[in-house]
């Protein structure tokens, strides 16, 4: 019977900081997010994206997606 305390108290503790750690961490926020869509005479589809998210700890991220489409 003691043997099964022992075991359940590392267990105990792993899992308590697993969960402690998902809780401080958070989930970045998106401050900004911009489309754009060109099409040109000959067909060419050109689409620009903007994001830009800032994390729990206050930095932002920018980030920049350019799509070309030829027919």
């Amino acid at each position: 019977m003691k043997y099964m305390k022992h075991r359940k108290l590392p267990a105990l503790a792993a899992i308590s900081a697993l969960s402690f750690s998902f809780l401080t961490t958070g989930c970045e926020r998106e401050v900004s997010r911009t489309e754009e869509t060109k099409v040109k005479k000959d067909g060419t589809v050109e689409s620009k994206e903007k994001v830009v998210t800032e994390n729990p700890d206050g930095t932002t991220n920018k980030t920049e997606v350019k799509k070309i489409q030829k027919p």
